[in-house]
């Protein structure tokens, strides 16, 4: 499975809509995915999945400047988290590239998906691919939830891929195998701590620490101990440290701040974090919260990590009421993965 930094033909959006959770607030979360979509078209084609090609085109590219740059597939779909039913990429070493359809189950069925789950059959339609896709509707498997270094090590967590109703059948030992198999793994590193509260993702890992260039994790660091978050991501810190890579490498551990808390018109603590931000080429969008101090350090963490990369920040706080991000939103598809026409 190549890492996320590798040269890319393309980053998947599905575009929220009236039949959508963001019914309630869809100009809204729109505003916030055109400043998605203009910020990957600098550098990147964009996939765009809706019903509605007229309506994503006039919200995003009104003077036609990204005409050639923007692919419409057209279907309709349950939701816009888009990291998570996308196709996952695998590179085979003599032998064709494919692209991985793994079923998506709405992270352990809390939430209707049986139009999500159908996306990358529609993009197979639509004959967009270059390069064959592989079903494994046999196992359960969301993008957000696993990290790649792009060298053979795989990064996530207990507390989602052994989660109920998932792959609940299979033994720890069992998904670690069918990892190995499938995404051409060597190693596979397990989170047993690491939790935001309001996460309903059961903890996936890009909203905790995410493989970057040169051996590098960046990951939520909380030094606030009244924070309710406190105990669990200090045990992750510390799980973190003790890791090494598929070549037995220790990491290096860059710290990203920890939001204060944002809640929900209930009350409800939502899980904000800057862990979910999306790397394209030649660039890293970054989500912001409208903390000035707190977004300013990210975006620098990030940028220290990521040199020569255009480092910027969008603000998301309007996904963060359906408790997602920026990366949560997207999905990017390797260098020679995607027709060029």
């Amino acid at each position: 499975m190549p890492s996320e930094w590798e040269p890319q033909d393309a980053v998947i959006l599905a575009w929220p809509h009236e039949n959508t959770d963001w019914a309630c607030m869809l100009p809204e979360v729109e505003h916030c995915f055109v400043q998605v979509a203009r910020n990957i078209l600098r550098t990147t084609r964009l996939i765009v999945v809706s019903p509605c090609e007229q309506h994503v085109r006039a919200m995003v590219d009104p003077q036609g400047d990204f005409q050639d740059k923007i692919v419409h597939v057209q279907c309709d779909t349950n939701d816009t988290w888009a990291r998570d039913f996308g196709p996952i990429a695998l590179k085979r070493d003599g032998a064709p590239h494919s692209l991985l359809d793994f079923k998506f189950n709405a992270w352990g069925m809390k939430f209707a998906a049986c139009l999500d789950n159908l996306i990358c059959r529609e993009m197979d339609r639509a004959g967009i691919l270059r390069v064959p896709l592989v079903s494994c509707q046999d196992f359960v498997l969301e993008g957000g939830s696993i990290e790649s270094d792009g060298c053979g090590t795989i990064l996530t967590t207990e507390q989602c891929l052994l989660s109920v109703n998932r792959n609940d059948n299979l033994s720890k030992e069992e998904i670690e195998h069918e990892l190995k198999q499938r995404l051409g793994a060597r190693k596979v590193l397990w989170l047993k701590h690491g939790a935001l509260v309001g996460d309903d993702t059961d903890s996936h890992i890009d909203t905790l620490a995410r493989l970057a260039p040169g051996n590098v994790i960046l990951y939520v660091k909380c030094d606030n101990a009244a924070d309710e978050q406190y105990p669990e991501l200090q045990l992750m810190e510390a799980e973190l440290r003790a890791m090494t890579d598929a070549r037995g490498r220790p990491f290096e551990l860059v710290p990203l701040p920890c939001p204060d808390a944002i809640v929900d018109e209930d009350g409800n603590r939502l899980p904000a974090t800057y862990a979910n931000f999306l790397i394209t080429n030649g660039q890293v969008l970054v989500p912001t919260y409208g903390q000035e101090e707190k977004d300013l350090a990210a975006l620098e963490a990030i940028g220290q990590v990521f040199k020569g990369y255009n480092v910027v920040g969008i603000d998301c706080n309007a996904l963060i009421k359906q408790h997602g991000s920026l990366h949560c939103i997207t999905m990017q598809i390797p260098e020679n993965f995607i027709a060029k026409s």
